[in-house]
């Protein structure tokens, strides 16, 4: 028997070379056997739960959505397990002190995420008596979590119907509808989560189990329909619904727009010594890496005495001084070119430099939250 097909209304979601409404009857076809795929083949992952009876932790879910902004999930599993270790519920996060948060996200970056994730804590424990709402427009009320965050939250841990949509899914509905949009567009993602509404709006395994759903795209995204380079379309569980692969397009998308080239900045930093200790700073409470400490460094690229000279250090302080390597670091903006100095400082009882430096042991400094940017520089402490 033939099957038969579901109609329902189209949201406007053109390509841009046939300015048409692309046909989403694949994205419901491929529900079932994508659903069947994930639950088989997924990943391991230590905040996952694929079960068809019950559903992630929403606490688990949240915490690892927001671990994996911009960030590969093998660098989040430990850091994850870490964590949870450290704050197992919403309370202990809530209340935890900050520099013992910002120092257990040490190398995951991005450190707003941290704290936006503790302001959130904060807003559930006061307002809405320890437990996340069930709700995706609700959760979108707290900092740091957005239509993607709440959209995952909502449907993995509540299966409440609604979209979730990442760059992996992006990626795949790109390719399973032969859109050739640009993704990095705010209205292309609009359109794809329009897209999705409409698909759990069907009766059928997408609606019923929208944790599932969500997590498989994802989870195609990640390991089959990948980024940086061709889809493993011989290995694809839904390619007999996909209009790129039946085109050969897949593998020419999805369509990006050009990216702006990060800014260049040159810094010097100092690895400063004095009585056995060193030198720490806390960078400014807003802007890049707010309220972290850090080995000091200044703009530019500086000779030693130049950099003593800003960092208020007498040439009669320094005792030796020796040239540091040159290191790069990689923001989503900006790109740091740094070079250094370590300037062993003579021995006394006025510390030398501005008084809001702090000075440790290499043992104490071990303690505060120093950023990966400077990784170089502070194993060499």
């Amino acid at each position: 028997m033939k099957q038969q097909e579901i109609r329902y209304p189209l949201p406007d979601f053109p390509d841009q070379e046939t300015a048409k409404p692309l046909d989403l009857q694949p994205v419901l076809k491929m529900a079932p056997p994508l659903i069947q795929w994930f639950v088989r083949y997924h990943r391991k992952l230590p905040w996952r739960v694929v079960d068809r009876e019950k559903r992630s932790h929403p606490y688990q879910v949240w915490v690892s959505e927001i671990m994996l902004q911009q960030t590969r999930v093998e660098a989040v599993k430990e850091y994850y397990t870490r964590f949870m270790r450290e704050f197992p519920t919403v309370q202990a996060l809530a209340q935890a002190p900050q520099q013992q948060l910002l120092k257990l996200w040490e190398g995951l970056g991005y450190y707003s995420r941290a704290r936006n994730l503790q302001k959130a804590a904060q807003q559930v424990v006061d307002q809405w008596g320890g437990e996340l709402a069930p709700h995706r427009e609700m959760l979108r009320k707290l900092p740091g979590v957005g239509s993607y965050t709440s959209g995952a939250i909502a449907s993995i841990a509540f299966g409440e119907p609604v979209p979730a949509v990442d760059g992996n899914v992006l990626r795949v509905i790109a390719r399973v509808l032969d859109c050739h949009r640009d993704i990095t567009r705010p209205d292309t993602k609009a359109a794809v989560e329009r897209c999705l509404e409409q698909v759990f709006l069907c009766e059928g395994p997408a609606r019923q189990r929208p944790d599932l759903f969500n997590q498989a795209l994802m989870e195609l995204g990640a390991t089959v329909c990948i980024p940086n380079g061709a889809p493993a379309c011989e290995r694809c569980p839904v390619k007999r619904f996909c209009i790129g692969f039946s085109r050969s397009t897949a593998s020419s998308l999805p369509v990006k727009g050009v990216k702006k080239p990060r800014r260049v900045e040159y810094r010097t930093v100092a690895l400063l010594r004095w009585n056995g200790k060193v030198a720490l700073c806390q960078r400014p409470s807003k802007g890049l890496l707010a309220g972290l400490w850090e080995l000091p460094n200044l703009e530019g690229k500086l000779s030693c005495e130049q950099l003593a000279q800003q960092l208020k250090i007498s040439p009669s302080q320094v005792e030796i001084a020796h040239p540091l390597r040159e290191a790069r670091h990689l923001f989503t903006h900006i790109q740091w070119e740094m070079t250094g100095w370590e300037l062993i400082l003579a021995d006394g009882s006025v510390p030398p430099g501005p008084e809001n430096w702090v000075w440790l042991t290499p043992e104490q400094q071990k303690a505060y939250s120093v950023p990966s940017a400077l990784r170089v520089y502070r194993e060499m402490i």
